[in-house]
């Protein structure tokens, strides 16, 4: 399932950075950027500043971004790279969004349009890429194909049961819960006659009906919490949109979404089937691909939107990640299809807690290191530590949790744009040896289908802030390896503050535990565009 964190009200508040009374320290040009010892942040952020905050300066502008736009300003001027494909395993990407034109992977050998599988490759028009989803759109949460098939006696059909009861029951909860809020929000805007509003709005509400009255109070409250960038009609839509799709298809277990695709999804050999289009049967389904797509690759200073980490990449679309999760099959078929049509970076914004098939995956991560291709994925939304065997998030790069069989998979937690005790995301995942290093995750600004932009939060899309810096090392450095590109991802990162709170807070009236950053991470760091460079150049004259 593409980890994007779907919200429930409670995680809509609004980062207030907190002030420091020490100032900062400037640094001067061409320096390793370090973490101050304080960071002061007196005013919230501009709008300009929250669509572009991944790709700021700690230092300069007391935003823990990855320094991305420092980086263009001083080290890359009237520099030119190379072009990098980027293959990008998701949803789908709408490959006609205006600020990705000129981004978009168009396979060579391929004639389109003429029935023909030119190149010979198995797939017919494969001009931008392949769908290995067809015309499927929702699927099954992998726990629920495997309580499907029967009681085995074993610990994983014991263990799968387990959390289909409870994510059940959770499910129901989430049910009522989007219904009463739906409600709430349908009898404000009757009071004010309008579907869009902000909280001054409210104020304008005067009437005696009581259930008037508590929506109002409701509402007053979230929209408090939430901050200037939550769009009631949108935000509740995606969250019941969300609770609907795990309740009618994810925890079905009546529902049998591979049908209509055709192959048999336990033989790997069974590996021609689907379409050519990328985006899917609908292209509003492919939203999170799109977004993912947009924060490496949309167009830099046009003025639309935001801006993409680098400009010098082809975006190469394997769909394979549905409204669900995703098949082993299909993600080790796309890693290969995209390591075969030249990708140099991959990133794989999915993620779930059963793998049947796990070593398919495993050989089509192996045969990625063969061919030097960095796979960057995101460590997942649930808060934990991944470390424990309990809660692994596949597909992984070691069989036993511990001992990693490759050294080109790069596993990616969120940070949010406060620096300080709680810098790491909430929801995001976390663990001393299963996550790598870290990248912005949260409120990211970047392309969705149909010519549209919005904000989506997620390990889904700290890993493309990630895979976008090592596109950038690979194409001013294109003598690096893979394996030399993710050492200087983790080793150039600037360092968490040393004390930080990891997970959820399961007491919200309680002040969070924080506990040491050594445990965070293999790095305890954040991915940082400048300094990755200042190493790649260091390392490229070695």
């Amino acid at each position: 399932m593409s980890p994007i964190k779907i919200n429930t009200l409670s995680a809509f508040a609004l980062l207030v950075f907190a002030g420091c009374s020490t100032t900062l320290q400037a640094q001067t040009s061409k320096e390793i950027i370090t973490a101050p010892l304080a960071v002061i942040k007196k005013a919230p952020l501009s709008e300009n500043q929250l669509k572009r905050w991944s790709h700021l300066d700690l230092i300069k502008d007391s935003i823990p971004g990855m320094s991305v736009d420092r980086a263009y300003a001083e080290l890359l001027q009237g520099k030119k790279g190379v072009k990098v494909i980027v293959g990008i395993v998701d949803s789908g990407v709408d490959i006609e969004h205006p600020d990705l034109q000129g981004m978009i992977w168009t396979n060579p050998k391929e004639i389109p349009g003429n029935g023909i599988d030119d190149d010979k490759n198995g797939f017919i028009d494969d001009v931008h890429g392949w769908n290995f989803l067809g015309d499927a759109v929702h699927e099954n949460l992998e726990l629920t194909r495997v309580i499907k098939k029967g009681d085995n006696g074993s610990a994983e059909y014991k263990s799968a049961l387990a959390q289909y009861e409870e994510k059940s029951k959770k499910v129901l909860e989430d049910k009522q819960q989007v219904d009463f809020l739906l409600d709430v929000h349908n009898t404000i805007k009757k009071a004010l006659n309008k579907t869009t509003y902000k909280l001054e709005d409210l104020s304008t509400i005067s009437s005696t009906d009581p259930k008037v009255g508590r929506s109002k109070m409701v509402m007053t409250q979230i929209l408090t919490n939430a901050g200037p960038t939550f769009d009631p009609e949108a935000e509740l839509e995606d969250y019941r949109e969300s609770v609907y799709d795990q309740f009618n298809y994810n925890l079905n277990k009546e529902y049998d979404g591979r049908k209509i695709v055709g192959d048999n999804p336990e033989d790997i050999k069974d590996n021609h089937y689907g379409n050519n289009v990328v985006f899917g049967p609908d292209k509003e389904k492919a939203l999170h691909g799109t977004h993912v797509a947009g924060i490496i690759a949309q167009i830099r200073g046009n003025n639309l939107g935001g801006d993409g980490v680098t400009n010098n990449v082809e975006i190469l679309t394997v769909r394979a990640v549905p409204d669900g999760d995703e098949y082993d099959k299909d993600i080790a078929l796309a890693i290969r299809y995209a390591v075969d049509n030249g990708a140099k970076v991959i990133n794989g914004s999915f993620g779930k807690s059963f793998s049947p098939h796990k070593q398919w995956v495993y050989d089509a991560i192996k045969y990625a290191a063969k061919k030097d291709v960095l796979i960057v994925h995101a460590a997942g939304n649930d808060g934990y530590d991944i470390d424990k065997t309990e809660n692994i998030n596949y597909p992984n790069d070691s069989e036993d949790n511990i001992k990693e069989f490759t050294n080109n998979v790069l596993t990616i937690g969120a940070i949010n744009k406060q620096y300080g005790e709680t810098v790491v995301a909430g929801f995001s995942n976390f663990g001393k040896i299963n996550v790598d290093v870290f990248a912005p995750g949260e409120e990211i600004y970047a392309t969705v289908p149909n010519n549209k932009y919005k904000y989506l939060q997620g390990t889904s899309m700290a890993s493309p802030n990630a895979a976008g810096v090592a596109a950038l090392i690979r194409s001013y450095y294109p003598k690096l390896k893979a394996v030399q590109v993710k050492q200087i991802l983790m080793d150039s990162g600037v360092a968490l503050p040393a004390m930080i709170v990891l997970g959820e807070n399961p007491n919200p009236n309680e002040k969070p535990v924080a506990v040491s950053s050594a445990v965070s991470s293999r790095t305890g760091k954040m991915v940082n565009a400048y300094n990755a460079l200042l190493m790649a150049e260091k390392m490229s004259k070695k």
